[in-house]
């Protein structure tokens, strides 16, 4: 006889197995179908941020590509000109624009805001920010710092080969078109634009690498250092010195309009900068050729000024001295009107009493810019030197046999010809220490000479 009792109690143990496994298989499968949804969705997130990224990038490279077309090519004057009067794209208003794809199609858009450079800065920044057309709330933003090079990037830049003895110490990148003979200390990059030169010097008569030092396994023994610490690099890109001629006219130009200007009456000006943001100026008569120190005057001090241009222009030499405060000048000696390119003569201190950018000095010359015989046993010069024909550097005085203790250069050295200011017999300054100041980056002195192509700075994400 069938227990039909039994039969019911295991029929109703079966349909609730069965229900407990489709449960459970029903919450798996929300779970997987759940899982796979929030993928989906954070793949479409990911992708939306990725898209909105390439093009906040593409006004990045818009603008780069708008200032080649606008800039390059161009003039200082020119330059100054587009940033101040030439209505630049993102400057006064945000600026907008679409993005296609390769069918014409509308993916996304960008706005820039666009940061222009401060006065005498080379320095743009641009933030783009970018989103799709499919998800517009979904932003990145994207900020660039654009910036033209400077001559004033280098600790040293020359156009000859040159040579650097041991006692020297640089702590800035330096370049050479020439060949470079090295035997200090330096803790950044020795390069040349030749794979080798023909050195002249008597005791290393030959043919030599283009970056080279005479030290065993260059290794300075009496400094304690290897030689090229920072590296050595050749042969690389040739620095053209032929474009400074063209900047000179226009500092002239700008040195007349703000009553800056002095002509070549006498010999040259003493010019001593006051940290009152003044300058004393007074013609000089006669100086010793021999030694390069003024004899005598014409006439006194007058007190003048320095303008908000920062530019003091004269056609002849210069005795510069002194200390500037909360100033950015530039201090040239050339001539424009025919006859005998002038010097600017160098004996003491030029400093500055702040080392955060606020102070700039910039100094040209359009033959040498020459230290005096009589100069300070331990010499500072503050500022970035360029010698456009001539070089930076100090005459082999000898009679009387002329020793001198320490020269620094804090900031930059641009020379024609051959620097020096020591020589192989000992006389001239024992320790040369040339640091770069690296404020010259963003703030080169006004009028300086500077390339016409914006490049990519320093790039970051906000």
């Amino acid at each position: 006889m069938i227990d039909h009792n039994k039969y019911i109690h295991k029929k109703g143990s079966v349909l609730a197995y069965i229900l407990i496994i489709v449960s459970i298989s029903m919450i798996l499968l929300i779970s997987v179908i759940q899982i796979v949804v929030s993928r989906i969705e954070y793949a479409q997130y990911r992708e939306n941020r990725e898209q909105a990224f390439q093009i906040a990038e593409a006004g990045i490279y818009f603008y780069r590509w708008y200032l080649a077309h606008e800039i390059e090519g161009k003039t200082m004057q020119q330059i100054k000109n587009f940033w101040e009067n030439g209505d630049p794209l993102g400057v006064e208003d945000v600026y907008e624009r679409d993005v296609l794809d390769i069918d014409g199609t509308v993916r996304g858009r960008y706005s820039l805001r666009v940061t222009p450079p401060e006065a005498y800065s080379t320095i743009v920044l641009v933030e783009s920010e970018g989103w799709s057309i499919k998800n517009p709330e979904n932003k990145r933003t994207i900020q660039v710092r654009f910036r033209r090079p400077s001559w004033s990037e280098y600790t040293v830049l020359g156009n000859n080969y040159m040579r650097f003895g041991n006692g020297t110490t640089i702590m800035g990148p330096l370049h050479v078109n020439g060949g470079v003979h090295f035997d200090g200390v330096s803790h950044n990059i020795v390069s040349s634009a030749v794979t080798q030169y023909y050195d002249d010097d008597s005791d290393v008569l030959g043919w030599r690498p283009g970056v080279w030092s005479m030290w065993t396994g260059e290794y300075n023994t009496s400094m304690g250092a290897n030689v090229f610490s920072g590296g050595k690099d050749f042969p690389t890109i040739e620095k053209s010195f032929t474009s400074v001629s063209t900047n000179l006219s226009l500092i002239k130009d700008s040195a007349i309009a703000s009553n800056t200007y002095f002509d070549d009456d006498r010999v040259g000006r003493h010019i001593i900068l006051n940290s009152d943001g003044t300058f004393s100026i007074r013609k000089v008569r006669t100086y010793t050729s021999s030694t390069n120190e003024i004899y005598n005057y014409s006439g006194g001090w007058e007190t003048r000024n320095i303008p908000d241009n920062g530019v003091i222009y004269v056609e002849d030499n210069i005795w510069l001295e002194g200390t500037i405060q909360n100033k950015r000048i530039t201090v040239v000696a050339a001539n424009l009107v025919g006859g005998v390119a002038p010097n600017i003569f160098i004996g003491k201190s030029l400093r500055y009493t702040h080392y955060d950018g606020r102070d700039i000095l910039g100094i040209i010359a359009e033959n040498d810019i020459e230290i005096t015989k009589n100069s300070e046993n331990n010499l500072r010069i503050d500022g970035a030197l360029l010698a456009q024909n001539g070089r930076v550097g100090r005459t082999h005085y000898t009679s009387p046999v002329d020793y001198k203790n320490s020269i620094t250069v804090f900031g930059s050295i641009a020379s024609n010809q051959r620097y020096g200011f020591a020589y192989t017999d000992g006389t001239g300054y024992a320790i040369r220490n040339l640091y770069y100041d690296n404020n010259l980056l963003y703030y080169p002195p006004p009028y300086f000479p500077t390339g016409d192509t914006y490049a990519i700075d320093l790039w970051k994400e906000i």
